[in-house]
């Protein structure tokens, strides 16, 4: 089943502000103080019981065939370590760098997604995504000084894209909540293992495990909010989306989450001109992409 040609306004709208919440996300990144692991481990089993909740209250069923359970757990693994990378980006450099980051999402579905899907690439979306790659060299190259950063959430970016293009094929058959639900499960297992992984490796030295009594409040928002609201929300969506429009629309991040950033955090998160002349570029990919696609039916109809 092929998701519609052409979803409701309100879907878009929708779609938007589930962006402007993710965007969200990596400032929330910096306002606890807790390591990135132990924040993803706290995200993840609290939107696990937030989801074990909603599904009661709804009494919807939790039994799954097992081959499905388990895929869905796996999936729960590979957002576990996006979530990681992303956190520990937002971390090492800044949350408008690992937002930049984040916006070669739309490249790797466009390689991914046929490849899982057995189709053939499609030209237009490889293009857009390396005109967005184009905009994350200009940011590279005037801000080189966070490289670490940058590469922290290219990888992020590439589990992203595997982990929605997975969810496009289990949301034709399962609920969304349900699939969150398995996946924050697999994530929460991902988690506790990297956080027995780093501590075993002394990789957790100068950071904390434990949350601050200040630190609940946003861990709570990151978990109910950002995650059982807003990966639930957006799961749902790619009944009508596929997977390359979501990622593609998620390009748009950085300016949500830059805008933020710099009014919460003020001159730390000012960056060069080269930054958001790249940042520019990116948003252009997003932006074309509707249009030129527009553009390619009505020249396939006149044909």
């Amino acid at each position: 089943m092929s998701p519609p040609a052409s979803p409701p306004l309100r879907s878009y709208l929708l779609l938007h502000f589930l962006v402007l919440i993710w965007g969200f996300t990596a400032i929330l990144g910096l306002l606890i103080s807790v390591s990135p692991v132990a924040l993803v481990l706290y995200r993840t089993v609290l939107a696990a019981v937030g989801l074990a909740v909603v599904l009661y209250v709804q009494k919807k069923k939790f039994a799954l065939p097992r081959t499905d359970a388990v895929r869905m757990l796996l999936v729960g693994f590979l957002l576990s370590m996006h979530w990681i990378l992303f956190f520990a980006s937002a971390r090492v450099a800044t949350a408008s760098v690992c937002l930049a980051g984040m916006s070669t999402t739309s490249l790797w579905t466009s390689l991914v997604e046929p490849a899982i899907n057995r189709q053939r690439i499609r030209p237009l979306e490889v293009g857009l995504g390396l005109v967005a790659v184009a905009g994350l060299y200009i940011v590279f190259r005037f801000e080189f000084d966070h490289a670490t950063g940058l590469l922290l959430a290219l990888g992020s970016a590439v589990l992203a894209a595997l982990f929605t293009v997975f969810n496009s094929h289990l949301v034709r058959r399962y609920d969304a909540f349900l699939i969150t639900f398995y996946e924050m499960i697999g994530a929460s297992i991902c988690s506790v293992l990297f956080v027995l992984l780093f501590q075993a490796m002394g990789w957790t030295e100068g950071t904390s495990l434990w949350p601050r009594a200040t630190d609940w409040l946003w861990i709570l928002v990151l978990a109910w909010v950002c995650t059982v609201y807003a990966y639930s929300m957006g799961t749902h969506l790619m009944k009508q989306f596929s997977a390359y429009m979501v990622n593609l629309t998620v390009n748009l991040e950085p300016v949500y989450g830059i805008a933020l950033a710099f009014l919460i955090f003020g001159e730390k998160e000012r960056m060069t001109t080269g930054f958001y002349l790249g940042t520019l570029v990116i948003l252009l990919a997003v932006l074309a992409y509707p249009l030129l696609t527009k553009w390619q039916i009505k020249v396939r109809k006149n044909a």
